[in-house]
């Protein structure tokens, strides 16, 4: 009986979960209510916060799952890491690092509902807003440890190349679908994985004679 209780409790959290995010998707994070999501999953408010003290603590767990998707595990050096990336960012190679995009970017549209959601609730709830900012300041450390590891580009660059490669790849994450800007999965995927090995390996190509100064 107690692991079908517990079974149960399982199933009823990820309802709720599951619930809320359909609703962030379709409604949005700020006008959905736990009202809205209780009644979306079937049950009540008393049984949502059972589970889950507010909404900023189901978003949380959103995060949470987000973190499984993209097969980040836990870091004793900074929150959580996703130890293929920093291989890849070692590596340098401009074929490591296609297939790696290209690999992430088959997740993109069962992703897309919790970034989208996780910057909706930033954007009014300050705790969340520190969250998200640690969630992608982690990813930024992966690529920050790849280029340590590679000893690549002088070390006080490492962390901004880190913030610029990863501010490229969440927008085109969150917002391109097929079509979008002109351009299919591979065409979106080869541009920035030229732009990454522009960033993370080879450096910037040299400025024409003419164009400086």
């Amino acid at each position: 009986m107690a692991g079908l209780r517990a079974a149960q409790k399982q199933m009823t959290r990820k309802l709720l979960l599951d619930s809320a995010l359909e609703l962030f998707r379709t409604k949005g994070y700020a006008a959905t209510t736990v009202d809205d999501i209780a009644a979306a999953a079937g049950t009540t408010r008393v049984t949502f916060y059972a589970y889950f003290p507010s909404r900023s603590d189901l978003m949380r767990a959103l995060i949470g799952e987000l973190n499984e998707k993209l097969e980040r595990t836990d870091s004793p050096v900074h929150g959580s890491t996703a130890r293929r990336l920093v291989e890849v960012v070692h590596d340098g190679s401009r074929e490591a690092i296609t297939e790696w995009l290209y690999g992430i970017s088959g997740r993109w549209e069962a992703i897309r509902p919790y970034t989208v959601a996780a910057f909706e609730a930033a954007a009014i709830d300050p705790e969340l807003r520190g969250l998200v900012n640690a969630w992608l300041e982690e990813a930024v450390s992966d690529i920050e440890e790849g280029l340590d590891q590679a000893d690549r580009f002088p070390p006080g660059s490492r962390h901004l190349r880190g913030v610029l490669a990863m501010a490229q790849l969440d927008h085109v994450a969150r917002t391109w679908t097929p079509g979008r800007w002109g351009a299919d999965r591979a065409s979106v995927v080869d541009v920035l994985a030229e732009s990454w090995t522009g960033l993370l390996s080879t450096g910037a190509p040299d400025v024409p004679e003419a164009r400086r100064g």
